[in-house]
């Protein structure tokens, strides 16, 4: 895994963080209206599974999860990336929104990394 420095790791947390609030708020309206939330369950459960990566690879934090359930949730990540992405690439040059995406993106590529080290590891 790459070396990152302290406010990259904070900022990825955050992402996250952000990122999972989102998500849960998205699924609780879902879950509401009776929509099918499988594919938001899946998202949020590999945002948690990458934060947790994150958090084990920078501060030590324990985590335990299967090689299929990082392997899952890398898959789900890998997957969000280039919707992530577009969006980026459409947002407005020095906007709030196009600096949030940014740490998405990155916070994502780290989590891929370090799930790929963990799947290693399991192995």
């Amino acid at each position: 895994m790459e070396t990152v420095s302290e406010k990259v790791k904070a900022e990825s947390i955050r992402s996250f963080e952000s990122t999972i609030r989102k998500t849960e708020r998205a699924f609780e309206g879902m879950a509401r209206k009776g929509a099918n939330t499988k594919l938001i369950e899946k998202r949020l459960s590999a945002m948690r599974i990458g934060l947790a990566v994150l958090e084990n690879a920078w501060y030590q934090r324990p985590v335990q999860y299967s090689s299929e359930e990082l392997a899952d949730s890398h898959k789900t990540l890998a997957g969000l990336l280039p919707s992530v992405e577009e969006i980026y690439e459409k947002s407005k040059e020095g906007s709030p929104q196009r600096t949030l995406l940014e740490r998405r993106i990155r916070s994502i590529e780290l989590a891929l990394g370090a799930m790929d080290v963990q799947i290693a590891n399991n192995h």
